[in-house]
């Protein structure tokens, strides 16, 4: 069985070095991603890999056997685009939740877009709340 590593190593690069890579408007958007992250956790921001921010934390395991320890909120943002990290398989969970969204890019465990001003922030908050009971579950 593999060792337990984590996914999103922890470092020491202060938070708002990160934040600062999103311009103009959309670096207003990062820092209410960030009090809305830190809200519905209730734990204080991580940098990890060097780009992500990361609250808190919980143990995953595959059935393969693969495991590790990541972040259970986390959210990228840069000068494009901001990445919430949410539940594996969250458009097909909660697809409910993103047809009232607004416009946005969904992958397997990302959701994806361009400007904060254009979507739903109670949608967002409540795909938070999702993916941390999801992960709490255990």
């Amino acid at each position: 069985m593999a060792s337990t590593r984590p996914a999103m190593l922890p470092g020491d690069q202060p938070v708002v070095d990160v934040l600062d890579r999103a311009t103009g408007a959309r670096r207003g958007e990062a820092d209410e991603l960030l009090a809305l992250h830190r809200d519905v956790s209730g734990a204080e921001p991580v940098v990890g890999a060097g780009r992500i921010i990361g609250f808190g934390q919980y143990e995953y395991r595959y059935d393969s056997g693969h495991g590790g320890i990541a972040p259970e909120l986390a959210f990228a943002t840069g000068p494009s685009r901001h990445t919430i990290y949410l539940a594996t398989g969250f458009a097909d969970l909660w697809p409910d939740l993103l047809a009232g969204l607004g416009p946005h890019r969904a992958t397997r465990a990302c959701l994806h877009l361009t400007r904060l001003a254009a979507v739903d922030r109670d949608v967002i908050r409540t795909l938070l709340e999702h993916t941390l009971a999801e992960r709490r579950k255990g």
